[in-house]
């Protein structure tokens, strides 16, 4: 015998079948007589034979390929988002191609080229509504979108339980003995801001007091847009003795600022971020935030995507994870100091 890799003839021979039966025994086919699999599959386990993934693709119409389309690959959370989904993807046999589009031209594209040249069996869209991408995806695709709630009750989402992150993140100033507390958000375009914004009300307006439209600023996700904040509120004359950021880096802003400006971290201004992000407990002080599971939203993504593949889920969902509340030394009790 030949120490070249065997074939799928290699293997006929050795079973005394055709290539063709051996084909499909590999893929399945119920048309084999039980005594016939039999002897195929002794012979495929005795010469060691591994059929090509891209020929069984091909011979079921699949790629078992999955993209995960996402406004870019340098982003944290993204990045986690991405592994996670990598992660679960290849825990069923699928590959995953990752790709950034950071205009509505160049998602477009993207798309068309995935999904119009059948290169890939299903999407995961992160960030589906930046820019109004979402318009650009076909609808009768396999598709799940991360980050954002569903404005169509027929796509499936994964995301952050945005709204109760913020309501539980103003509660824990609120119960600091905090009363005026400022928000910087996101981009407001963005679903998780807005929704955050709402929690954030909520909390507020629970506890008796009135949502002050001069004490939110709309920040970019960015420290700088943080630190842009708080300076804003300096120029205004109205120093909050609390600020809820929306994000980890914002709140680094915020406090790389008020460092700057001589506003002790947390006895004269507390600070609260979301996503827990690595260096978050480094931070000086460290910082109190919401811990977001990223990795397990691209795993739950990517497991959606593989019962609509399956045809395991005929109905439509839109799952919300919980964040936990991380206490850091960036906001305290002002009974306590």
């Amino acid at each position: 015998m030949s120490s070249s890799r065997p074939t799928i003839r290699d293997v006929a021979r050795q079973a005394g079948v055709s290539h063709q039966t051996v084909s499909r025994v590999i893929n399945g086919s119920e048309d084999v007589l039980p005594e016939t699999r039999a002897h195929v599959e002794a012979a495929i386990e005795q010469m060691g034979y591994r059929p090509s993934a891209i020929a069984r693709s091909m011979a079921r119409g699949q790629t078992h390929t999955l993209a995960c389309i996402s406004p870019n690959l340098t982003d944290y959370t993204f990045a986690s988002v991405i592994e996670g989904a990598e992660t679960e993807a290849r825990q069923h046999g699928y590959f995953l191609l990752s790709s950034s589009a950071a205009d509505p031209e160049a998602f477009r594209a993207l798309v068309d080229e995935l999904v119009g040249h059948s290169r890939v069996d299903g999407l995961i869209v992160i960030n589906p509504y930046a820019d109004k991408r979402y318009e650009y995806i076909p609808r009768n695709f396999p598709l799940v979108f991360v980050g954002a709630r569903s404005h169509d009750e027929g796509i499936n989402s994964v995301s952050l339980d945005d709204e109760k992150v913020a309501y539980e993140a103003t509660r824990h100033l609120l119960s600091m003995g905090h009363t005026q507390i400022a928000l910087v958000t996101g981009p407001m375009e963005e679903d998780c801001s807005q929704d955050r914004a709402e929690g954030y009300a909520r909390a507020l307006q629970e506890a008796g007091l009135e949502v002050d439209p001069t004490m939110i600023i709309e920040g970019d996700w960015s420290a700088t847009s943080g630190q842009d904040a708080l300076l804003s509120f300096a120029e205004q004359g109205r120093v909050p003795s609390a600020i809820f950021a929306q994000n980890d880096r914002m709140a680094m802003g915020v406090m790389h600022a008020a460092r700057d400006m001589g506003i002790d971290v947390p006895t004269q201004l507390a600070v609260i971020g979301v996503d827990d992000m690595p260096l978050a407990s480094y931070f000086d002080p460290p910082l109190t935030t919401m811990r977001q599971d990223m990795p397990r939203i691209g795993q739950e993504a990517t497991r959606m995507l593989l019962d609509i593949l399956q045809k395991k889920n005929n109905e439509p969902r839109q799952l919300k994870l919980p964040a936990q509340l991380v206490v850091r030394q960036s906001t305290l009790d002002k009974g306590g100091d």
